[in-house]
């Protein structure tokens, strides 16, 4: 890693309104480094990027890249200059070939007036060898892979001559495998000499592969150091402004039952899954990607029920073949794409809310606001949901307030037992804690929770209970007093009796 700085900023503020969203941020990145933004939903970090890259103009502050003060940068400035940067959407063409969209913006950038199609290939095999990516020039993007079309968006980064490439939250899609195929790409752009800037909230991430931190809360610059530098407990406070405990959840002892599902299979996808959930409890369900963790979910939902097996809730054996049964057996299920399939993102959060719940509120054929507005309220209250009244569309509010909605949701409904499907993806660390608080205060006044993860640390920390899923079976069903090192051999398939438990 080199010393030489290619991007300073310092004393950077924007106000949008009256809001202030960068308040004074000093910011370097040296060349060849690989460098992690962190902060919670919020902080200034996409503000902060689109400053970076000439969206934005400052109001106040100094940039300064390969040292050479820059005045009101736009967008083509920045990229003639080497930075790109590759945002969530990846901003790819998905009608156009991977051949296509590596190479147009050189094509653009050079005012190319014919299509030379042999130069076009050879530029994007070019970029492919550079990253070790191999996918046919010929295919649209449309066909691809997440994991895929990011690569193709790096790509088409480097390939323009970039000295800074920046990462927006690159691994929220990813599977593990494909997380690590990111990684060595990143690693082998910083060998050669290309500053790579990640923006990132996950603290496992950002360790395995940062050597430089910067933290931002509330639009203000508060830390920046090496990855050596921060542990656990520097990171979460400097990330949120207080102590975040690191305790494990560890529930009085109960005996009353909650639910028990025996023998529980559907063909293709799980096989004789079997485990009980106390009142207290909150019980994890983990495994690799296609290990059928998710679909028991959705087979407790009745998005796809179960063939066969049975499951008996409140001492009640009760029937699932649809989501109507699941419903009307008082089941809440909190999806993993909130986005699509949690949230009406245009709608407000009072209209989210009452979304599951609706026909309560009907008086005479008429919806009575009154009463939906005063529950909403209720649960902004009591879930701590960041917003200044019910109104607002749920697309304003940051990822961790958006979830809080769709658990309001569902707790609106009076769930006897309530399923979530990776809960905190995509949330910050304060919001995290905050959503586990509240999954441990349900669990105590005696509704069923599962949590659906592959978050080890959340997992371990969060869950007295575990069931282990490999191959559509339980490979394992434990208590929870075990490590994530232990508890990540389950997954890939170390024997039970290996493992050691503290």
């Amino acid at each position: 890693m080199s010393e030489e700085v290619f991007l300073k900023l310092e004393g950077i503020k924007k106000s949008f309104g009256g809001v202030h969203a960068l308040k004074g941020v000093d910011l370097e990145i040296r060349k060849g480094e690989i460098h992690c933004l962190a902060g919670e939903n919020g902080c200034g970090k996409s503000t902060l990027i689109k400053a970076i890259s000439g969206v934005h103009n400052a109001d106040e502050g100094s940039i300064w890249i390969d040292g050479e003060k820059v005045e009101k940068m736009k967008p083509m400035d920045a990229i003639n200059r080497g930075i790109q940067v590759i945002y969530q959407d990846f901003a790819v063409f998905p009608n156009l070939t991977v051949a296509e969209n590596i190479a147009l913006n050189g094509e653009l950038k050079n005012k190319v007036k014919f299509v030379n199609w042999k130069q076009i290939h050879e530029t994007a095999a070019k970029a492919m060898e550079q990253v070790g990516a191999n996918i046919d020039p010929d295919v649209k993007l449309e066909r691809l892979s997440v994991a895929n079309k990011q690569m193709v968006a790096i790509c088409r980064a480097i390939i323009n001559d970039a000295k800074l490439l920046i990462l927006d939250e690159p691994t929220t899609a990813l599977t593990a495998r494909e997380v690590d195929k990111l990684w060595d790409i990143v690693r082998g752009l910083k060998k050669k000499g290309i500053a790579v800037m990640i923006v990132n909230h996950k603290l496992d991430e950002i360790y395995r592969i940062a050597d430089r931190l910067t933290i931002l809360r509330n639009g203000a610059y508060v830390s920046s150091g090496p990855i050596s530098e921060y542990d656990q407990a520097r990171f979460t406070r400097d990330m949120t402004g207080h102590d975040v405990s690191e305790d494990k959840y560890h529930p009085a002892a109960q005996e009353e039952e909650i639910l028990r599902v025996e023998h529980l299979t559907r063909k293709g996808a799980f096989e004789d899954v079997s485990f009980t959930l106390n009142k207290g409890d909150v019980l994890g369900l983990t495994g690799l990607l296609g290990s059928g963790r998710g679909e028991i979910g959705e087979a407790l939902f009745g998005i796809a029920p179960a063939d066969s097996g049975k499951v008996v809730l409140n001492g009640k054996e009760i029937t699932i073949k649809s989501v109507a049964d699941a419903m009307a057996n008082d089941i809440g299920y909190v999806p993993e794409d909130r986005l699509t399939q949690g949230l009406f993102m245009e709608r407000s959060i009072q209209d989210n809310t009452i979304a599951s719940s609706i026909r309560r509120y009907m008086k005479g054929g008429r919806l009575d606001e009154q009463a939906m507005e005063d529950v909403t309220r209720h649960w902004i209250d009591e879930i701590g949901i960041v917003a200044p009244s019910p109104k607002p569309a749920v697309r304003t509010l940051s990822g961790g307030n958006a979830q809080k909605v769709v658990i309001a949701k569902w707790l609106n409904t009076e769930p006897k037992l309530f399923i979530l499907d990776g809960p905190t993806v995509g949330v910050d660390v304060g919001a995290k804690a905050e959503i586990h608080a509240i999954l441990h205060n349900l669990a105590q006044k005696g509704i069923g929770i599962i949590v659906i993860s592959d978050d080890l640390p959340e997992l371990v920390q969060n869950c007295n209970k575990i069931v282990v899923m490999r191959d559509g079976k339980v490979a394992a069903a434990i208590d929870n007093n075990i490590d994530e090192i232990s508890l990540s051999n389950l997954l890939i398939g170390a024997n039970e009796e290996e493992v050691e438990q503290k």
